[in-house]
């Protein structure tokens, strides 16, 4: 039965990937582990912490020219070294899970796996350097992008990170003007066939209140929740 200590190991995994992959740091500090990645720093599902070694990692930060910090608790860690240090209580990503074998749709045309795109040219040029990690060998990761019809507007994106046989779901996003067209049911539906492929069993994920009406319909449930706490940073 997967379970939300299982969730949180595939999350932080992801964290890890990412953040080596792209020549960020991972280091731990005693008991926490810090991932500096595409997202800033990241503290990831500490047991136990203190204000001093929170604050070690606020430096780091600083030091490296980051604008902003994350905490990813359980339920039962002590939160207060957080507020201490000035960080503030975020949104609680919601653990959801599926077994992959149930999901069983046809493909949707409007979809892709894709190992490269020039998608991302205009608006945000340095994403695409995250396309490394579907062209890694052997196969962990993988990538789809939505469009309205084959060939045409680029209307969302989705990726998997194959950690044992726990399939993640990250950066799932349909733009508001093509939501509610079935584009990310295509998109959820081809992350995880390419995981379940390469020995997938399970599918995990965090959602939003608004993300979980599409992933209960599609097969997930929701086994726990978590929380996050934030520290955004003043520039120098």
């Amino acid at each position: 039965m997967v379970t939300v200590s299982d969730c949180e190991r595939v999350q932080a995994g992801w964290f890890r990937t990412r953040a080596a992959a792209l020549g960020g740091e991972v280091w731990t500090d005693g008991p926490l582990t810090w991932t500096d990645g595409p997202d800033g720093l990241n503290l990831m599902f500490p047991e136990r912490m203190t204000t001093a070694a929170v604050e070690r990692g606020v430096r780091r930060a600083r030091e490296r020219g980051l604008s902003i910090v994350g905490a990813w608790l359980g339920l039962d860690v002590d939160p207060a070294p957080l507020a201490e240090a000035g960080f503030e209580r975020g949104w609680s990503p919601w653990w959801m899970t599926c077994d992959l074998s149930t999901l069983d749709e046809p493909s949707d045309p409007r979809v892709a796996l894709q190992d490269d795109s020039d998608d991302y040219e205009e608006h945000d040029p340095g994403y695409r350097a995250l396309f490394a990690l579907v062209r890694s060998r052997p196969p962990r990761v993988w990538y789809a992008a939505g469009y309205t019809s084959p060939g045409a507007r680029f209307a969302g994106r989705a990726w998997s990170f194959l950690d044992g046989d726990l399939a993640g779901i990250f950066d799932m996003s349909v733009w508001p003007p093509f939501q509610r067209q079935g584009i990310g049911r295509g998109l959820l539906h081809a992350v995880c066939a390419a995981a379940r492929k390469a020995g997938g069993r399970h599918a995990v994920l965090n959602a939003t209140p608004e993300g979980k009406l599409l992933y209960s319909a599609c097969g997930f449930t929701q086994i726990g929740e978590g929380i996050t706490w934030w520290r955004h940073l003043e520039a120098a």
